[in-house]
Parts: C-alpha cells; sequence; structure tokens
C-alpha cells in the first residue's frame, strides 16, 4: 500500500485545532482508501520559542526535507512580536524550501452567505497566485542608529528577473488549464517605477509564450474595486508577494469568510516538501474554545491531495465539503452558525466513510 508522509505543524492558536482536525480528516480517507499516511508532528511555534529562544531548530529544515507533504495551522502569539513568529517559522519553510508558489482558490462555496449582492457562486470563481519568495516580503532591509533622532529604516522590494518571470509562467500555465483561459496581472507601476515596471515588461514577454490565455492589467488599489464590483470578470490572478497577501484576504471575506479559505505553499519543481494551510491566521480570541472553522484546513487537504495526485480522493474530501457547508446546522461562528469544530469534522468524516460504504455497495 502506498504511504505519504505528512510533517503537521499546528504552530499557534486555533492552529492546534484545525490541523489535528485535518489529520481526522485525512486518517477518515485513508481507511477507505488505497494509500495510508503516515504523520509525525512538530511542536514549533510560540510555545517552542518561550521553551527554546527559537520559533523551529536550526535544523528543522532538514527534518521537513525528506516529507512529501507539510499541514501547517497558522503563525501568531499575541506574547511574541509578529516579525518573529512570522519570520522565525513560516516564512522560515517557505523560503527554506523554495515554495515560490502561493496558491489560493476562493469561491463561493454551497450554502455560504457571501457578502456581496448581486453576486453568483459562478461569478466569484477566482485563483490567486502570489509570488512567495521575494518582492517586498524578501527579508532585505535594517535599521540603524536605533533610539536615536536620526534613525532609519529601511524593507527594500527585491525582484529578480528569475523570480517574476517564474511565477508569471506558473500563474498562465495555471489560467491554460482552467476554462476560462484568462489572466489578470497585477501590478503598481504607476507609482513602483522600477521594480514594477520591470514586473509589467516580464508579464507582456511571459504572455507570448502562452497564445491561448486572454490577459488583462489591473493596478492593485483598482483590483480591489474590481473584485467588489465586477466579480466575475475575474478567473486566475497572479500578484506580488505583498498585494496578493492582501487580495487574497479580501477575496476570502468576499467568498464568506477567512475561516473557509486555503493556501497552498508550492515548489513546482517538487525539490523539496510543499506546504498546505488555513489563511485565517492563529485567532487567538477563540483559541481552545472549539470555535475554529476547520473548512480552510480540510480545503488546504484538497490542494495537498491534488499536489500529491491523488485527484479522485481530493475530490471525494471537496464534495465533502460542500455537503458541510451547504447544511446550516454546520455553520460555525463566523458563518453565523452555532456548530463547533468538532461537529464539522465528524460530519467530514462520516461522510467520507458514507461516500466508500455506497461505493462497495
Amino acid at each position: 500500500m502506498k504511504t505519504y508522509s505528512i510533517a503537521t505543524i499546528p504552530g499557534d492558536g486555533i492552529g492546534k485545532e484545525v490541523v489535528p482536525a485535518g489529520q481526522q480528516v485525512l486518517e477518515a480517507l485513508a481507511s477507505t482508501s488505497s494509500f495510508r499516511f503516515e504523520f509525525e508532528n512538530f511542536g514549533w511555534g510560540g510555545d517552542w520559542f518561550r521553551a527554546h529562544g527559537e520559533m523551529m531548530p536550526a535544523d528543522g529544515l532538514q527534518a521537513l526535507k525528506g516529507k512529501d507533504a507539510i499541514l501547517f495551522g497558522s503563525a501568531g502569539d499575541p506574547h511574541i512580536p509578529d516579525h518573529i513568529t512570522l519570520w522565525g517559522l513560516r516564512l522560515k519553510i517557505c523560503q527554506g524550501f523554495d515554495q515560490y508558489a502561493n496558491v489560493r482558490p476562493t469561491r463561493i462555496l454551497p450554502g455560504i452567505d457571501a457578502p456581496l449582492k448581486r453576486c453568483r457562486p459562478e461569478d466569484l470563481n477566482w485563483v490567486i497566485v502570489r509570488e512567495n519568495s521575494e518582492g517586498e516580503y524578501s527579508g532585505v532591509g535594517g535599521r540603524v542608529h536605533q533610539g536615536h533622532p536620526i534613525e532609519a529604516a529601511t524593507d527594500v522590494t527585491m525582484m529578480t528577473r528569475a523570480g517574476v518571470e517564474r511565477i508569471l509562467r506558473y500563474a498562465f500555465r495555471l489560467a491554460q488549464g482552467r476554462p476560462r483561459k484568462q489572466l489578470t496581472v497585477v501590478t503598481k507601476s504607476n507609482a513602483q517605477r522600477h521594480a514594477m515596471v520591470m514586473w509589467d515588461q516580464i508579464a507582456g514577454e511571459v504572455a507570448r509564450e502562452y497564445p491561448d490565455v486572454r490577459w488583462d492589467k489591473e493596478l492593485v488599489d483598482a483590483m480591489t474595486a474590481r473584485m467588489v464590483n465586477k466579480p466575475a470578470t475575474l478567473d486566475t490572478i497572479v500578484a506580488t508577494n505583498l498585494h496578493a497577501d492582501i487580495l487574497s484576504d479580501l477575496a476570502a471575506a468576499l467568498a464568506g469568510s477567512l475561516g473557509l479559505a486555503p493556501t497552498g505553499n508550492i515548489d513546482p519543481e517538487r525539490r523539496y516538501p510543499s506546504m498546505f494551510e488555513p489563511i485565517h491566521g492563529s485567532a487567538f480570541d477563540i483559541m481552545g474554545q472549539g470555535l475554529a472553522n476547520p473548512v480552510g484546513t480540510f480545503w488546504s487537504i484538497v490542494m495537498l491531495l491534488e499536489h500529491l495526485g491523488e485527484a479522485e480522493a481530493a475530490q471525494r474530501v471537496m464534495q465533502a465539503i460542500e455537503q458541510v457547508t451547504a447544511n446550516p446546522a454546520l455553520h460555525t461562528r463566523d458563518l453565523g452558525g452555532t456548530a463547533k469544530t468538532a461537529d464539522v469534522t465528524n460530519a467530514v468524516c462520516g461522510l467520507l466513510k458514507a461516500q466508500a460504504q455506497r461505493k462497495a455497495a
């Protein structure tokens, strides 16, 4: 029987609730499939920092390197500065494994009362591709003369031709494989006249390699209005690290809740394991209360399974998710309901087992 080795990193806050829920779903799936999973849990994050002075061990990447995939919860602790939690764990993994394509699908799931009026589910069905290794989050910069009146700080947006070319090609290929074959390239080259102008120039060059893909360009500020006012005009979207980070949160809110939204941090060349996570963050205000919506984690599992080549299993999990969201009794608090994390998890697991029983009958 084929066995996949999965690293689980719950991280902080509600990550400690949704990642075990995700493992429970994967185990339920495996119990009715021709493959199985071996899990290894890594207790890195805020608690690890308090005990060891670092968010993850110096050799942590080596421990993850042989895994088939990583299921991640969240990074963020109100008692530790955010730049330490993010750079010390999540970004260390993303950059260390060159997971340069951050992929965030967004659509209105069955039963979800999304906030946009006059927007049908088929009008909001997007995939946002975020450059995930450089740009505004390259880590280049510094501070000098700290504490003095002449103190100065810089954060440098670092874009390389190689980095821009590869993320744009990834986005064009993704758009090429979707029914509408349409891509919107997000920019801010009217104000950022060096790196973003290069981004635009390379987009035009790469576009010539994909003549079957229709593409357009949108300034990031205008893009926010277009997402709200004309959602049906969008399909696949590609943007820089910072711009896509912000736009994908808006997209998730427009589709109903950040608790529903998944992410894949992908190494398309498969040199290293890719990492899958919900986008909702650590949400310490509801931690330990069983209120977290695990659907974002379950949808991230769909992406994980697709990445492993288990398309039929991914479809089974997505069908179970859609059946759950279609039932208002299984809506968590972020969706206006009263269901708990365990209620949603048990329902998805039950549906997976029922699918298998129907197939065997």
